[in-house]
């Protein structure tokens, strides 16, 4: 992605910076620096460009940020954050409250933050341009992109040494001598300079070595190193959203500023804006490049997934979008969430996370469902670790989200027409097309992101001739799921709809503390279809109480699925079935001892529950 012009507009006017301290150099001579606490000390020394941005920070105002390395969930409570922490080795984030919003303000602290080196870009790019053509690497993956940009770089351009008169190292050709006065006077001016500079930079060359190499300051090479790997490998401004694992959702709403929907201190408004429609509509249009899914006039809206596996929207042009381009992302966690994760959060407890266990191992179908941002894509991976270690799955997404922990996995995605790799056109497969052709990889469970249309026909075939199917399904209620099924596009026969066993409701609601939580609101079996009274029935096994934040085992006792499917399935006679709410007991305690043990993560979690079944601790019925 090229780099554009992306306004910051700092809620603070910027301190003036003290000239006489090198920051790169000589950091432990700043006052300020002295004035940290030890762990920021740690940090500025590391990124020297952090102890840039505190001088220009007014601390008298706001005082000393605390810094952090981990976001704690009981700072959801501060009311004025005034706190910095890291998203990657070389960016930190800045909370700032705002007195005047309910967002509070986020702030990217990048090497390139507080310099402009825009103008010397261009000398830059037209030297390693040079290079190409002897380039020896043949880089594939990103990281040797990088080694490589950083290699190309050091052979294009030197770091003026200290206590050095830069006038020596330009080069001798024909105007030099003339510019020598001006150029030293380049390299001494910081391009952070407000617009009343702008005028007198367009005057000036860019500065070289007679072997033609640029001349740059530690601070400017270190930013131009940086926007290079940026820009061109990675997807520019919005690098430090994506590196940071606290954010849940970014979204540009056409021209000002990105928002940002924040794990800990929820909705919160980045000084990164874009100014210009021109300048939005180009960076949708690179980032759509840049992903293999172009956008135009023609075909404006796209729906994608993101390198790292995050879900984005894009909206081209104020044709549909009145305030311009706009884009959407919704984040997904680098490694999956377990259900013990979920547990810890509140979302579920481990009396129903169990009870689901028992279901998912014995080929129950069930669909995860709820209102946008639930966590049913999240809830609905983390339980893929029930699914029997052996068995064969098949995944089948419009946008590829799942993360299954077994190896026997097939994972398919739906190809709109038009929209191929390289953009031109090809043929459609929809995942109508990839189910169907699901039926006959001989699945022992079929994973479906998301059912909306007519995919859901073939689902419930597959339900009918025994392949456990699960899914995410947008309905807020049972009732409102059946109604859905029932009606266009999906048109499932009501007689066909009990072949789907279990349905869970999850949703995001708001605490009395104000946080917004998601709580796993009730596990229903569905039971059967009366044609007479075309009523369905159903039982609620678990529901969640709002006062007391916890869930109650309503269907203790009375569950179809447990006595008379899969007690039956595993030969348990009738004076014994209570034996299976036993098992769910037994599950309940094996998930609380894992959690105390440490085995929170998904990978670790889902390895020792095969171990766990190797053993034959799992053993129902004997």
């Amino acid at each position: 992605m090229g780099t554009l012009s992306v306004a910051v507009n700092l809620p603070f006017k910027p301190e003036p910076v003290d000239t006489t301290i090198d920051f790169y150099r000589d950091i432990e001579s700043s006052a300020l620096y002295k004035m940290l606490p030890a762990n920021a000390k740690e940090y500025v020394k590391a990124s020297p460009h952090l102890l840039e941005y505190l001088h220009t920070f007014p601390v008298n105002t706001y005082g000393i940020p605390l810094f952090l390395s981990e976001l704690k969930k009981d700072l959801r409570s501060m009311k004025s954050p005034n706190i910095i922490y890291p998203v990657n080795e070389t960016t930190f984030v800045h909370i700032l409250p705002d007195p005047d919003d309910v967002r509070n303000y986020y702030i990217p602290i990048e090497p390139s933050f507080l310099h402009s080196v825009s103008q010397m870009m261009p000398a830059i790019e037209t030297k390693l341009i040079d290079l190409i053509d002897g380039l020896e690497e043949d880089p594939i993956s990103d990281k040797e992109r990088a080694e490589v940009i950083k290699k190309m770089l050091a052979n294009v351009a030197v770091i003026k040494p200290k206590n050095v008169d830069i006038t020596q190292l330009v080069g001798s050709g024909p105007g030099q001598q003339d510019l020598k006065s001006k150029i030293t006077t380049f390299l001494n001016t910081d391009f952070s300079a407000k617009d009343k500079m702008s005028k007198v930079k367009k005057k000036f060359q860019v500065p070289t070595t007679p072997d033609g190499k640029v001349i740059l300051t530690d601070q400017e090479y270190r930013a131009i190193e940086y926007l290079l790997v940026r820009d061109k490998i990675d997807m520019g401004v919005l690098k430090p959203f994506l590196s940071d694992s606290y954010i849940e959702d970014i979204s540009c709403d056409g021209v000002g500023p990105i928002f940002i929907e924040h794990k800990i201190f929820k909705g919160l408004k980045s000084v990164i804006e874009f100014k210009i429609s021109s300048e939005l509509d180009e960076f949708v249009v690179k980032m759509a490049e840049r992903i293999k899914r172009p956008i135009t006039y023609r075909n404006p809206v796209v729906d994608a997934t993101l390198l790292d596996g995050s879900r984005i929207n894009i909206v081209y042009g104020t044709a549909i979008s009145r305030h311009g381009s706009n884009f959407t992302i919704r984040k997904v966690n680098e490694i999956p969430l377990s259900i013990l994760n979920i547990v810890e959060s509140g979302g579920i407890d481990y009396i129903a996370a169990a009870y689901l266990w028992i279901c998912v191992e014995y080929g129950m179908s069930l669909f995860v469902s709820g209102e946008t941002a639930s966590g049913k894509t999240t809830l609905l991976n983390a339980i893929t670790t029930f699914i029997p270690p052996e068995n064969k799955i098949v995944t089948i997404e419009d946008t590829p989200e799942l993360n299954v922990p077994h190896r026997n996995w097939i994972r398919e995605v739906a190809l709109a027409k038009g929209k191929g790799e390289g953009g031109g056109a090809s043929g459609e497969v929809s995942m109508f097309d990839l189910l169907k052709a699901a039926l006959r990889q001989r699945p022992n469970q079929i994973l479906v992101g998301e059912i909306r249309g007519v995919e859901g026909a073939v689902a419930f075939g597959a339900m009918q001739t025994g392949h456990p199917v699960m899914s995410t399904f947008h309905a807020a209620s049972v009732e409102k799921l059946i109604q859905r099924l029932c009606g266009d596009p999906i048109n499932i026969p009501k007689t066909y709809v009990d072949n789907l066993n279990l349905v869970v409701i999850q949703s995001a609601v708001k605490r009395p503390d104000g946080n917004l939580v998601r709580r796993m609101i009730s596990i229903n079996e569905l039971v059967g279809y009366n044609p007479e009274t075309q009523g369905f029935t159903f039982v609620q096994m678990f529901t969640w109480e709002p006062v007391s934040d916890t869930f109650v085992w309503s269907g203790k006792g009375s569950s179809f699925l447990l006595e008379n499917k899969i007690a039956t399935m595993l030969g348990i006679p009738d004076s014994r079935k209570a034996e299976i709410y036993q098992e769910v007991e037994k599950r309940a305690k094996i998930l609380e001892r894992l959690h105390k043990a440490g085995y929170t993560k998904f990978w670790d979690l889902f390895h020792m529950m095969t171990k766990i079944k190797k053993q034959g601790l799992l053993t129902i019925g004997v």
